[in-house]
């Protein structure tokens, strides 16, 4: 198929996909490092593992950027890493599982990419399976809520 063709065809079968589609999104009263730190205790409390926290704004501060605080925490579940990736290799895309920690509107908020996105890109991968995944992830930022 004619690439300008094929571009029509997937713009036509396309769902338009909302932030909820792939975001799980709650606000806390906690401070922005209160928030952070509860984050990593419920990653731990849950058996996930830690991969790495990054600081989005002192990261864009070396570059002369101003941003408002932001930190990038990716976590994994190795049962549930290892499930995937025996499925299709090209998950690791999505991997690992992260967690945002951001300040917006002077409210911060705890965001988790929602796993269940996964299924619509990788077919071998089940809803149901994501769906566990995912409830873990919630109730992660649930409890650092």
């Amino acid at each position: 198929m004619d690439c300008k063709i094929m571009g029509k065809y997937e713009k036509k079968r396309r769902k338009k996909m909302n932030v909820d589609d792939f975001a799980y999104i709650v606000k806390t009263e906690k401070s922005f490092d209160e928030a952070v730190v509860s984050v990593l205790k419920a990653v731990e409390q849950k058996g996930w593992a830690l991969f790495q926290i990054y600081d989005v704004k002192e990261r864009l501060a070396v570059k002369g950027f101003e941003q408002k605080p932001l930190k990038i925490i990716e976590i994994c579940s190795g049962k549930y890493a290892n499930q995937f990736l025996n499925k299709n290799r090209l998950i690791s895309l999505c991997m690992p599982c992260k967690i945002n920690v951001l300040e917006e509107d002077n409210q911060v908020r705890i965001v988790g990419m929602k796993p269940t996105m996964i299924s619509q890109f990788f077919l071998e991968v089940s809803k149901k399976e994501a769906e566990e995944v995912e409830k873990d992830v919630k109730e992660i930022v649930d409890k650092a809520r």
